[in-house]
This record gives structure tokens, C-alpha cells and sequence, in this order.
């Protein structure tokens, strides 16, 4: 068997669930180009909390975490089966990292399902989220990434969802398609990266524009999970652009 690609994709906001850009477009063609996965296991930004731990639910909720949205994203359900053993499997790969089991307290949140609506519709491949440890330095996610790397050959799609730049203080409704110049400045560094040396990708922190581009850790760190699977071996840019000026909606695949 192949392994099963691996990818990080740039979500942005949640009305991509419901919206026809290119970037979905992206997300589709994605999704029809892999083979069929025996489950994905998502590393959303909004799963950030204190441990690391894996959903183990049989039937993972929709979870709609945002608010002020229409009405048409909260009746959005995303009814994919868990694969309550996979924990089994993570545990053993990545020792001694300790795993959490969560059997309730989460499910798929809309870094997950705004993305599988459009790349899986069929909602029928099970899906387990992996939850972030905001306790851990990078260093934690990116090795802890690293060690996930055999689950691409035991067929499982390990995605990282979120934004490698994410601002929304900044956001300007006046750049709907465009980034400020810092934010282009840091997507491309992180482009050279991710499409030469994964592995060295930490080299981000020493950007002049990671304080601004990099406010908060969550989104940025699915990319870490990403990039540690990848490796040394350089990835490939999915789809790229920006959003408000302030958000970079650029995804890689690793094959």
C-alpha cells in the first residue's frame, strides 16, 4: 500500500462551509485525488486546551464554535463516524507522549467539518480529532507530528487545519483578497520552507513578522503537525492566497 498523503489546509472563516470559492474548489479536488482513506485524523486550531488527547466517540457531534454567523452554518451537521481504537494506535507510535481518550467532551469542530464538507461529502470515512496541547512548545508539536508519520502507511489522512498567518485583530474588510505586506512576507518564508526543508520550519520564529503574523500559537501550530510528517521531504502548495489582509488561506499536501 502507498501511504496516504498528508495535508494542512488554510481554513479561514467558517462561511467557507457554505461558500464556492477557489479555495474550496481546492478542497474538493483534493479530496477526489487521494484514495480512500481508512479515517482522517484532524489537528484543528480549535481544539486548543490543556492536554493531548484523542476523540474515542463512536458518532463525534458537530460542534459550531463561533457565534454572530448565519443561521444556515449553525444547521450545518457533519455526520461522520469516530474510529473509537484509533487512540490504540497513536499511543503506541508515539510513546511516551502520553494520549488522552475523549469520549465526550468534543467532537468535529468547524476547522474539521468546514473543510470535509467540501473534500469528503459523503461524510461516510471516520473522523478523530487530535487535540493541540497549548502547554507544549513548538518543538512538542512539530516531534509529535514526526512520530504520527506512520499512520499515513496504516491508511489514515492526518490534515492540519488552520492559518500559518492568522490576525484577526488586523483584519480589513478592504483587503478581501490580498495580504498586507508583512503577512505576504511571512507566507512566502514559510512557502520556501514547507516546499524545500519541512523539518527546518521552525526557522519561523526568527522572521521579523512572526509577532504580527503569529499573535497566538493555535493556528499556526497544525502546520507544525503537518510539517513534522512531511519531514525532509519538500511539500507542495495546494492553493494559496489571502483573506482581510491578515490571514493567509495557503495549503500544502505531502505525498
Amino acid at each position: 500500500m502507498n501511504a496516504m498523503p498528508a495535508a494542512f489546509i488554510g481554513h479561514g472563516s467558517p462561511m467557507n462551509a457554505v461558500d464556492d470559492n477557489r479555495y474550496t474548489a481546492s478542497w474538493r479536488a483534493f479530496g477526489q485525488s487521494v484514495p480512500r482513506p481508512r479515517a482522517i485524523l484532524v489537528i484543528s486550531a480549535h481544539w486548543y486546551i490543556n492536554a493531548t488527547a484523542v476523540t474515542t466517540m463512536s458518532w463525534p457531534r458537530t460542534i459550531h464554535d463561533f457565534y454572530g454567523f448565519p443561521r444556515e452554518l449553525y444547521d450545518i451537521r457533519y455526520p461522520a463516524p469516530g474510529l473509537p481504537n484509533l487512540v490504540d494506535e497513536i499511543s503506541e507510535i508515539v510513546q511516551p507522549t502520553w494520549i488522552g481518550a475523549d469520549e465526550d467532551s468534543w467532537g468535529i469542530d468547524h476547522g474539521a467539518w468546514s473543510v470535509l464538507v467540501h473534500a469528503f461529502p459523503e461524510a461516510d470515512i471516520p473522523v478523530v480529532q487530535l487535540s493541540i496541547n497549548a502547554e507544549q512548545p513548538l518543538e512538542y508539536h512539530l516531534n509529535l507530528g514526526a512520530r504520527l508519520a506512520p499512520l499515513r502507511d496504516a491508511g489514515v489522512l492526518v490534515l492540519g487545519s488552520g492559518n500559518i498567518v492568522h490576525n484577526l485583530r488586523l483584519m480589513d474588510s478592504g483587503f478581501a483578497d490580498t495580504g498586507f505586506d508583512w503577512a505576504t512576507r511571512f507566507d512566502t518564508a514559510a512557502r520556501e520552507l514547507l516546499t524545500t526543508d519541512p523539518a527546518e520550519v521552525l526557522r519561523l520564529r526568527e522572521h521579523a513578522d512572526y509577532p504580527i503574523a503569529v499573535p497566538t500559537p493555535d493556528h499556526f501550530i497544525p502546520m507544525l503537525y503537518f510539517a513534522g510528517i512531511a519531514g525532509a521531504r519538500p511539500a507542495s502548495v495546494l492553493v494559496d492566497g489571502y483573506s482581510y489582509g491578515s490571514l493567509s488561506m495557503t495549503s500544502y499536501v505531502a505525498d
